[in-house]
């Protein structure tokens, strides 16, 4: 199995990991209404600090060291988290617009490449994100359920990347060698 733990920019990726997957965590599981009595407005604080504040100063660390695209990510996503978190409470439609565009900004995150676990978190992301502003535009409590357990899955995948470059666990699916496993017939 290939080990390829590739990290980026070493302590920064993985402390901007840890706080995206931490954020997603708990902002989706606040979304599926899975544990009784908490909510998305639960996720509001840590969004603000983990999600917000140390994911932008992990970006700021990352354009430090001369990584661009985690520097790029960590700060635009954790500017993106301080907002949601400080704009919290308002109408369903400037909701809805907001997490349209902060779906924007990770639809071109996943699609400027990366390894696979990056452009996983950010693909399940996109799509959590546009799930919750279609359900909050429509008020889809369903709707919001299926976008939280998105986020959650992102969240996950993003813990999963971030452990795994410490404990260096493989970060890459295995790849068949070409021409093995077909065999012609005739």
């Amino acid at each position: 199995m290939d080990n390829d733990v590739s990290a980026g920019s070493g302590t920064t990726t993985v402390v901007g990991r840890l706080a995206l997957g931490i954020t997603l965590l708990a902002f989706g599981l606040g979304n599926t209404d899975v544990i009784n009595g908490v909510s998305a407005a639960d996720a509001v604080s840590l969004a603000h600090y983990v999600g917000g504040v140390a994911l932008f100063v992990a970006g700021l660390f990352a354009f430090r060291d001369g990584d661009s695209v985690n520097g790029t990510a960590f700060s635009a996503l954790g500017a993106l988290w301080f907002t949601w978190a400080v704009t919290a409470g308002g109408s369903a439609n400037a909701a809805g617009l907001f997490l349209l565009l902060f779906a924007l900004v990770t639809l071109s995150l996943t699609l400027a490449g990366g390894d696979q676990l990056t452009q996983g978190t950010y693909g399940l992301f996109f799509v959590s994100l546009v799930l919750l502003a279609i359900a909050e535009f429509g008020t889809s409590g369903s709707l919001t359920k299926v976008g939280g357990w998105f986020a959650v899955a992102a969240g996950a995948v993003a813990w999963y990347a971030a452990t795994a470059a410490l404990a260096h666990w493989p970060t890459v699916l295995p790849r068949r060698a070409a021409g093995r496993g077909v065999t012609a017939t005739g």
